[in-house]
């Protein structure tokens, strides 16, 4: 009992604080895609975004890029956290030096780059345009291609930390167990290192989905208004058509979304790593 007094009063502060300024402002927000005008409980709102082709397109794009920008992490971010668990400490430095330093700069700065990169004369359209793989003045602006490039970019570090932190606590005389045993790298990697990397993945995967689902500068930038994902949709409702209580609405239907995804992919990952 005196331990949990103890651990109670510790942790007063923080949850205070996220009380303060994260649950009740966001409690209130999604209450208010539930109440009417005269603040009766209502569905109107709900229903209204769940029967229009073009709000379940917005959703279904944005669940869409959110797993493709989580799948992309994943592939190129475990081999990139191996090298930088398995190599020498000066690499590994200048490694996380190399993936934590676009964190320090504005995503909106980022965002921007990717424009001029992507946009009608920018580096990767001439450059393709050489090859002879597209026509002259070729744009990836506006395109689903810029927004996953522009996210995944964004999102990388935060898979790549997730996975280091758990391949370095894995002991490496398990992989030369497996050479030994016969197992060829790639098979040693594919049977040792990545079944016991496994709540890394889940850890970055969580965390990049969740944010590539919620985010909405790199998509409105990247994609225009060609291609609006939903945390877009609802910038774009709550402070152009001012329209709140639909803003909430949308709001809802995003907090649902990811957790039926997330909570029954943390359940059986969980279950089939014990």
């Amino acid at each position: 009992m005196n331990k949990l007094r103890t651990d109670l009063l510790i942790a007063a502060p923080g949850f205070l604080l996220l009380m303060v300024g994260f649950l009740i402002p966001v409690a209130g927000i999604l209450l208010l895609g539930v109440r009417d005008a005269n603040g009766v409980l209502t569905a109107t709102h709900l229903s209204r975004f769940l029967t229009d082709p073009f709000y379940l397109e917005i959703a279904w794009r944005t669940v869409k890029l959110s797993l493709i920008i989580t799948a992309l992490c994943i592939v190129a971010g475990f081999p990139l956290a191996y090298i930088m668990a398995r190599g020498s400490a000066r690499l590994r430095l200048w490694l996380i030096i190399s993936i934590t330093l676009p964190l320090m700069t504005s995503v909106v700065v980022r965002t921007f780059g990717w424009m001029v990169l992507l946009g009608r004369g920018g580096l990767i359209p001439d450059t393709l345009n050489m090859l002879g793989l597209v026509r002259r003045n070729y744009s990836l602006m506006q395109t689903e291609t810029a927004v996953v490039l522009g996210m995944t970019q964004v999102l990388f570090p935060f898979m790549v930390l997730s996975i280091l932190g758990v391949v370095m606590r894995i002991d490496i005389r398990l992989e030369e167990a497996s050479r030994v045993m016969g197992c060829t790298f790639l098979k040693s990697l594919r049977l040792v290192v990545l079944p016991l990397a496994i709540p890394g993945v889940i850890a970055g995967s969580l965390l990049v989905f969740t944010l590539s689902a919620s985010y909405f500068i790199t998509p409105s930038l990247l994609g225009g208004a060609r291609l609006p994902v939903l945390a877009g949709s609802i910038y774009e409702t709550a402070t152009r058509t001012l329209d709140w209580p639909f803003a909430a609405a949308q709001s809802i239907i995003l907090v649902v979304g990811v957790l039926m995804l997330l909570i029954p992919y943390a359940r059986l990952s969980r279950r089939a790593n014990g």
